[in-house]
């Protein structure tokens, strides 16, 4: 059975290689994103390779924006029966040079985000009495990270929230699973990488952490989702898993 799956942050990152393997595996993907050009041309290359997929523009942070897109989404793809919650955003520096600024705009997309999506999708799980919510939470909200204080505590959330939510709609034939990538070659994290020095040594560091010796790719994380977006998983629900090559073992 072919299932829609709704993707935020899908145009590039881990949310591209998620909605590439989704595409991949047979599902309907809807790529959305705040930047519609790049979701577009994510949805492309899935349709080029035999997928179905539609590329939507939405704004995590505005409740508004996120209702239009379910509403679009249900109209070209049919209703969402899978929820990826991977929008997200972050810096790197220490807390003590935060400001309460930064841990707003933290706060509202990588934590309130998932939230605006969850609470507009589930009641129509419920309904349906099927869904899969995954949220992409990080290693940090684990067992933290230097200089992603107020990240790590949004992805600790992430966690937390996910586990409540589990147990919630359980009885409604819907799961709700965290993945945890570890450190991942991504955009955002080549473009800290390349504005210091000191960047390409905390990339370093990173990569020397993993007793993999390397970092995860996209579809790395993608498999993980992808085994927790299947019928197959139904009994699954509440779990925390992490992608790491090994640097967080619990």
């Amino acid at each position: 059975m072919s299932r829609t799956a709704f993707v935020t942050g899908g145009a590039q990152g881990i949310g591209q290689g998620i909605a590439t393997t989704l595409g991949a595996v047979g599902f309907r993907v809807a790529v959305v994103d705040l930047n519609l050009e790049a979701a577009q041309a994510t949805a492309s290359s899935i349709t080029e390779a035999g997928g179905t997929a539609l590329a939507v523009r939405a704004d995590v942070t505005d409740t508004g924006s996120v209702q239009d897109a379910v509403r679009t989404v249900t109209a070209e793809l049919g209703p969402v029966e899978i929820a990826v919650n991977n929008a997200g955003w972050d810096d790197f520096m220490n807390f003590v040079d935060t400001t309460e600024d930064f841990w707003d705009r933290i706060l509202d997309i990588n934590f309130k985000g998932m939230l605006r999506v969850t609470h507009t999708v589930v009641p129509g799980m419920i309904e349906r009495g099927f869904g899969r919510v995954v949220n992409i939470g990080s290693d940090a909200g684990r067992v933290g990270s230097s200089l992603e204080a107020v990240y790590s505590g949004a992805k600790g959330g992430t966690i937390a929230f996910t586990k409540t939510l589990a147990r919630e709609v359980a009885r409604h034939g819907i799961t709700a699973n965290t993945v945890c990538p570890g450190p991942t070659d991504t955009p955002m994290l080549q473009a800290f990488a390349a504005k210091s020095d000191d960047g390409a040594k905390v990339l370093d560091g990173m990569t020397r952490s993993v007793p993999m010796r390397r970092l995860a790719q996209p579809a790395d994380v993608a498999a993980a989702v992808a085994f927790f977006a299947s019928d197959a998983t139904g009994y699954i629900t509440g779990q925390t898993l992490s992608v790491s090559g090994g640097l967080t073992m619990a």
